[in-house]
Order: structure tokens, then sequence, then C-alpha cells
């Protein structure tokens, strides 16, 4: 079975109107609006850096006090088994 269909496609409106094309107006930014929206952005950008900087000394200290707790809990876990294995 063989079907040819043509190319070109009848488009129909009903009733039918008449021919009526739009010219449409690029409408560009402004000046002023271009710099309150860089300053905008600017302004957002500035109101959510952080307020303090950690130190490279602070920082070092997190890690030191992560370093203790962690030798704590170790420490905490030993004596739990140890008392655990003398109630037995």
């Amino acid at each position: 079975m063989q079907t040819t269909l043509s190319a070109h496609q009848q488009t129909t409106t009903h009733p039918p109107q008449p021919n009526t094309t739009v010219d449409y107006q690029v409408r560009r930014v402004g000046l002023a609006d271009r710099l309150a929206l860089h300053l905008g952005v600017a302004l957002i950008a500035w109101s959510r850096r952080p307020l303090s900087y950690e130190t490279r000394e602070r920082r070092a200290l997190h890690h030191e006090m992560y370093l203790a707790r962690l030798e704590r809990e170790r420490a905490a876990e030993r004596l739990l088994h140890t008392t655990v294995m003398l109630q037995r």
C-alpha cells in the first residue's frame, strides 16, 4: 500500500479573517533601569556576605575540639565495655 502525501497543507479559518500582521516593537531597557538592576543585585550580594571570617587559628581550634570530643567518646565507650564485662 502506497500513500502519497502532499507537502502543502491547507489551513482555513472560519469565518475568514482579514490578514493583519502585528508589528511588535522591540522594547529596549533604558540605561537608568539597567543601572538600578545592577545596583540592586550588588546590594543583595553585599547583604549576604559573611559578617566575620573564620581565622586559621579558630579553624585549628575547632579541629582540636573535635579530636578531643572523639577521644572523650572513645574513653566513655571503653569504660562502658569494661563495666559491662565486670558485671557478667
